[in-house]
């Protein structure tokens, strides 16, 4: 339950001055963003600001008090190393929760409650999954690697 499908990861190079930030399909309209998984609303490394609103996207994904450090908002790759690791202490909890629950509550909440409660342990741990791919490109982009489409 909620672990990821391990295909191959994209493939990552060192980015270069200059490069493209922006594709084209195949019909030629402009198509922008990163690597699927990326997360929406945070425009593609090159972009003007790009870095700014890939940091917002980074801290809405933690507590709410790694706000107040200055070092992560100075120092955007260890804000996203930080966010990737608590991304996945979540996915661990969650995972923890989904093999618990029956045992722990079904006592005080019934079998009716428990199924619901795994449901929206399911749903959550979707939801975070998709969070932790994003931030782990985002990390990567951070770190000046360059997503190269495979064809």
């Amino acid at each position: 339950m909620f672990d990821p499908v391990t295909p191959a990861a994209p493939p990552l190079r060192a980015g270069s001055p200059g490069s493209p930030a922006r594709q084209r399909s195949a019909s030629g309209a402009e198509r922008t963003g990163g690597p699927p998984g990326w997360p929406p609303g945070v425009p593609p490394p090159g972009e003007r600001g790009w870095d700014h609103r890939a940091s917002a996207w980074l801290l809405d994904h933690c507590p709410p008090d790694y706000r107040l450090y200055p070092a992560w908002r100075r120092h955007p790759v260890a804000l996203g190393w930080l966010t990737v690791r608590h991304l996945d202490a979540q996915l661990d909890a969650m995972r923890s929760a989904y093999r618990e629950v029956r045992v722990d509550l079904v006592d005080d909440i019934g079998p009716e409650g428990v199924a619901q409660v795994l449901a929206d342990l399911e749903v959550e741990g979707v939801r975070l999954l998709s969070a932790r791919r994003a931030a782990g490109l985002l990390l990567d982009a951070l770190r000046g690697l360059e997503f190269v489409p495979r064809l």
